[in-house]
């Protein structure tokens, strides 16, 4: 019998050293994973304004659907990612980010995933993923 998915996202989450550099962490309620990243002034990437780095944003959207895709596939793996498009749709402010990631399609060896992010509210999503990732079936 496999973990509970809550032991399941949390070794997830202790396996990638870049989930932990980001500060990221993810709560779960029910079948629903929201993953967090705390503002930090290392993830800066515009200290004028300022604005998370475009990178920091892109990793954390992907880890989001690498998290979501361990919790549901019942296992710490790490999945490969085959590609990802980003779009960034409004700066990522100093602020608390949120991601929530959505299984579109989960075959036998490819899952498609989309994710949104936000900050204060849902409906003003700061970036989206779309990715596809190769699952453990795959070789």
């Amino acid at each position: 019998m496999s973990d509970p998915p809550h032991e399941q996202l949390e070794a997830f989450l202790q396996r990638v050293p870049y989930i932990r550099f980001l500060g990221m962490r993810a709560e779960l309620s029910g079948d629903e994973m929201t993953a967090v990243l705390p503002f930090a002034d290392h993830l800066v990437g515009n200290f004028q304004l300022p604005a998370l780095h475009g990178g920091v944003i892109g990793a954390f959207l992907e880890m989001t659907a690498l998290a979501q895709l361990s919790v549901t596939q019942g296992s710490a793996k790490i999945h490969k990612t085959i590609d990802v498009t980003i779009e960034y749709l409004r700066p990522g402010r100093a602020l608390t980010t949120y991601a929530r990631a959505d299984l579109r399609k989960v075959g036998r060896r490819v899952a498609n995933v989309h994710v949104e992010a936000w900050q204060e509210a849902r409906d003003q999503p700061i970036a989206f993923l779309r990715g596809h990732f190769l699952l453990s079936g795959g070789s």
